[in-house]
């Protein structure tokens, strides 16, 4: 066992968060606190966790990046063959986890998850970098593969194939959303007596309460 992790401490310190002074839709928060996250780090504030379950029940978490959100929810995009993608297929639910380490904040979010539409996806597909647009038709996602030089040799391949053209979406890639039916708040405390709201959405409305630390 590595000597000193037990020692690795962090008093965290935040503003308070009080259940009686948020506002009624959790999405208006949650587009708040992103804002200052963003201020904060602005390369990675929408790094988050996904965590999906296959279909024996076993749990699998990566971090991905959201691309998106709004009332309907949270969107990121990936490889519809990839083994997340086949864990969605199989159970369309899921959690997020967002973590602000400058800002002693997290966010959880829990729900149901859908494909985006085509044009949305094509839309977002369309606003990344060329590289970018080749690297989701080179990466077969999660596929073992014998070495670098496979990703290589793959990469040399597309570059010529669509070398002076416009590379379209490939049909196995595309977004995700992931509408919320919990969403809770964690501002971190001293002496870890931290803060924490949580939102469940109930026959269509959010119900707002406040969890012990």
């Amino acid at each position: 066992m590595t000597r000193d992790i037990a020692d690795i401490r962090r008093d965290y310190e935040g503003g308070s968060l009080d259940e009686s002074g948020v506002p009624q839709d959790p999405l208006s928060m949650f587009d708040d606190w992103f804002a200052l996250a963003r201020d904060a780090d602005p390369d990675d504030a929408n790094a988050m966790t996904l965590a999906t379950a296959d279909s024996q029940g076993l749990p699998h978490a990566r971090v991905v990046l959201l691309k998106g959100f709004d009332e309907r929810g949270m969107v990121f995009f990936t490889n519809y063959n990839s083994h997340k993608g086949s864990e969605l297929a199989n159970v369309p639910k899921a959690a997020l986890t967002f973590w602000w380490p400058r800002l002693s904040r997290q966010v959880r979010i829990e729900g149901s998850v859908e494909r985006v539409s085509e044009e949305e996806s094509d839309e977002y597909f369309s606003s990344r970098p060329r590289g970018s647009q080749l690297g989701a038709w080179i990466a077969t996602q999660s596929v073992v593969i014998p070495n670098r030089t496979w990703i290589e040799e793959r990469q040399q391949r597309f570059e010529q194939a669509y070398e002076g053209q416009e590379i379209p979406r490939p049909v196995h890639w595309g977004g995700y959303r992931v509408s919320p039916e919990m969403i809770e708040f964690w501002q971190g405390q001293p002496s870890r007596l931290h803060d924490r709201v949580r939102y469940e959405r109930r026959d269509g409305n959010w119900e707002v309460m406040r969890l012990a630390p």
